[in-house]
């Protein structure tokens, strides 16, 4: 049925009740005693409404603490009515308040930057990587002007020009960001941050890897070719200098194997593909081969010694020998002849430790941290000389990392190094 014929229908009833009640009054006591009853029953309609419209009033401005009455007549309809508004409305700002944690939860979580400001500039809210990206406080710095808080020319210049279209790239707090401004609805603007500081830094390290890999390979080949085009313009060269041509060519050519095999060693231990297999390591066998071949490289001119009080682990044989022989075959090639090298393993505060200490030539602090990139070396030209590959660390580093092992380094130019690899604690010795 029509809803105004719902409202309409019963209130022309309760008219007509009246109307009623008045003619038997008037029919009965006469006219004066209809009046006064039709009076009284206008006036109990009145004052029911009055009454209605009153918890009404009360409860629109009070809407959570009032209640409405159960309501009569028409107003039962408008009370349920207002009931289940109220109830879609608190279904409606639970679900908005839910959705709102859950975006705030998420801005929270991004990676990205998120600022979001007015048409002027005013900050008013921003997530916490943008806080770490630009320095931001949101409880300090809300309200304020966002070119008042990020005063680097290069951003100024950006926001005069209006060229959003295109991100900016920003150098702020020893960090590279990328930053566009995108502009959403008629009075608001989003300033998105993204820390492509790691990114740079790897893409530098590709470009580093490659030019030094190239560098490594081309001069030992330059070498071999060389002496290739000599033996082919000269048949009838002597025999020393071909044997002496020979023995440059071999070495050359061993270089370009250790090398290759260092390259292909890091990209074996780098590849998801090549998961750790771990089995039990005798350290006392493994330490007493390194020694070997340390004395072996060091032909008598170092004294090589070794210690092992420690006890055996689970891991790669394979690996840490490598990562171990690195260790030991630097300290040799950095010692000058006379000096000493001692391996060492053993128990330390937090579990079983190698360290590989020796009397060389040290490395100044401000090489420390950068020792275990690809190809840094400190001296390039003792590196030659040495016949290394500038790989050996590098390698170190990756199976360390995958034995969930760390290295320490202690060293000071012209007094020798301390290379300390801690190993965690052995679970029951296993």
């Amino acid at each position: 049925m029509n809803p105004k014929l719902l409202f309409w229908i019963p209130a022309l009833l309760r008219v007509s009740f009246m109307f009623v009640v008045a003619g038997l009054t008037w029919w009965l006591f006469g006219l004066l005693a209809a009046l006064v009853v039709a009076i009284v029953l206008l006036l109990g309609q009145v004052t029911l409404q009055l009454s209605y419209l009153s918890q009404l009033s009360a409860w629109l401005d009070d809407s959570h603490s009032a209640k409405l009455p159960d309501g009569w007549g028409p107003w039962t309809d408008v009370f349920s009515r207002l009931y289940r508004l109220r109830r879609d409305d608190e279904r409606s700002q639970a679900e908005l308040t839910e959705w709102l944690t859950r975006f705030r939860q998420a801005m929270h979580l991004l990676p990205d930057g998120v600022a979001i400001m007015d048409d002027v500039l005013f900050l008013e809210w921003c997530n916490p990587a943008a806080e770490r990206h630009l320095g931001l406080t949101l409880e300090r710095d809300k309200g304020m002007r966002v070119t008042n808080l990020i005063r680097h020319p290069d951003f100024i210049d950006y926001i005069i020009l209006g060229r959003y279209e295109q991100p900016l790239t920003l150098r702020l707090r020893d960090r590279k960001l990328i930053c566009q401004i995108i502009p959403f609805e008629n009075r608001r603007q989003i300033l998105v941050t993204h820390d492509s500081t790691e990114s740079a830094r790897i893409e530098e390290m590709r470009r580093d890897f490659i030019a030094n890999a190239s560098h490594e390979l081309r001069t030992p080949l330059t070498v071999i070719v060389g002496f290739l085009e000599i033996a082919s313009s000269t048949p009838n060269l002597d025999a020393v200098s071909r044997m002496a041509h020979l023995k440059l060519m071999t070495e050359q050519g061993h270089r370009m194997q250790r090398l290759i095999e260092d390259m292909l060693t890091l990209s074996r231990l780098e590849s998801v593909d090549y998961p750790m297999r771990p089995e039990q390591v005798a350290v006392a066998a493994l330490v007493e081969e390194v020694l070997q071949e340390a004395r072996a490289l060091s032909g008598g001119q170092h004294a090589v010694s070794a210690s092992v009080d420690g006890p055996d682990i689970r891991g790669s044989v394979e690996e840490l020998r490598s990562a171990f022989g690195n260790l030991a075959s630097n300290a040799v090639r950095y010692t000058p002849a006379g000096g000493t090298v001692h391996l060492c393993w053993q128990n330390g505060p937090n579990g079983p430790q190698f360290t590989v200490s020796d009397s060389g030539i040290g490395i100044d602090h401000q090489h420390i941290a950068r020792l275990t990139e690809r190809f840094y070396r400190v001296d390039k030209s003792r590196s030659r000389e040495t016949q290394g590959t500038g790989l050996g660390l590098a390698i170190v580093r990756h199976v360390l990392l995958r034995h969930s092992a760390t290295l320490t380094i202690k060293s000071e130019a012209g007094k020798g190094s301390c290379f300390t690899v801690s190993f965690p604690q052995p679970i029951n010795g296993k």
